[in-house]
């Protein structure tokens, strides 16, 4: 045998060598943090463990997204922590640090308020934990400490509740005097749907918020505060504008305990399009919803394993909703899901 062909088969020997080396190095699923900071692999398709941390069950809307996330979790496959807040800051807090010192994968939250979390989350950064946020957003300046938003534009929605009552009472003369049932205090849903609603009446200053206050997204607390204002200015009320459906249907039932008829005496405007809201609208009690839908599980669950496996996901994803009114409601109540 030549030296020529000795060497050719010298060269081979080696470059199998070294894609074999390669192979296995590519192969590796040791668990160590990866390039971006997080834990895993960086495999979609590898088995996850996520801590999920939702707000409480106060209403329809919030029993829904809760099962679409749930389930979204484990029909992928991977395993599922979940925790209850029961609208408490403190039981979330503790929730997510419980998820840290398990060394989940991935924590997912819908904060009870917007501020206060700014630790905790740093937490979650240092022990190299994914955080991803789901339905309500957090207000901290440093946005590195979470990977994405998920959810509603909660101002567009105060916005479309504007524009709606604007449209459907601009032929009335004079003053149109609204009373808010506001959310949780220090929500985001609370403080944007507020924002977007003032912003487009600030062109419109005979459509004046006489009364507001908050009835913490609860059906039972929409109906007391609905009950007060009633007892207060129950003759100069025209339109009842409500954070979210639950506290809507409250305050028609205290609206009928008063002697008027909501949807007539006083419109009704909630935000949510729950099942109940279109009840109430296809029994006349209710004119409109603005829709947050909340069936957005397997979306989340896509984002999740899109991180994991190096993708980059924009700091906020919005999902796409609509309003609907009475004149809808019989029609579209069979199609409801939530």
């Amino acid at each position: 045998m030549n030296k020529q062909v000795k060497s050719k088969i010298m060269l081979l020997i080696m470059i199998s060598f070294v894609l074999f080396l390669a192979a296995c190095s590519s192969g590796s699923t040791g668990g160590e943090a990866s390039s971006n900071g997080n834990k895993g692999g960086g495999n979609s398709g590898e088995k996850l463990v996520i801590g999920f941390s939702q707000v409480g069950a106060e209403s329809e809307w919030r029993t829904a997204n809760t099962e679409s996330v749930k389930k979204a979790i484990t029909d992928a496959g991977h395993e599922l922590k979940f925790s209850d807040a029961q609208q408490k800051q403190e039981n979330q807090i503790k929730a997510i640090r419980s998820f840290i010192a398990q060394k989940v994968d991935a924590i997912v939250f819908s904060p009870v308020v917007e501020t206060g979390f700014e630790t905790v989350l740093k937490e979650a950064k240092t022990a190299g934990i994914p955080v991803f946020l789901a339905d309500r957003a957090v207000d901290i300046e440093d946005d590195s400490l979470w990977v994405t938003f998920l959810g509603s534009d909660f101002v567009e929605e105060g916005r479309k509740a504007a524009n709606w009552l604007i449209e459907e009472m601009e032929d009335v003369d004079g003053e149109v005097n609204i009373v808010e049932l506001q959310g949780t205090v220090g929500s985001a849903p609370a403080i944007d749907r507020k924002e977007g609603f003032e912003e487009v009446m600030a062109d419109h200053p005979n459509f004046k918020i006489i009364k507001s206050q908050s009835g913490d997204f609860t059906r039972a607390k929409g109906k007391e505060v609905m009950e007060a204002f009633l007892k207060s200015d129950g003759d100069n009320i025209d339109v009842l504008y409500s954070h979210n459906d639950d506290m809507a249907i409250g305050a028609i039932q205290a609206i009928e305990e008063y002697g008027l008829k909501p949807g007539e005496d006083i419109k009704i405007i909630g935000v949510d399009a729950v099942k109940g809201a279109f009840e109430a609208m296809a029994a006349g009690k209710m004119n409109v919803t603005v829709e947050c839908n909340p069936l957005f599980g397997p979306q989340l669950v896509d984002l999740i394993e899109a991180h994991i496996s190096g993708e980059k996901l924009e700091k906020r994803i919005s999902v796409e909703e609509s309003i609907y009114t009475m004149d809808q409601a019989e029609e579209l109540l069979p199609t409801r899901k939530y």
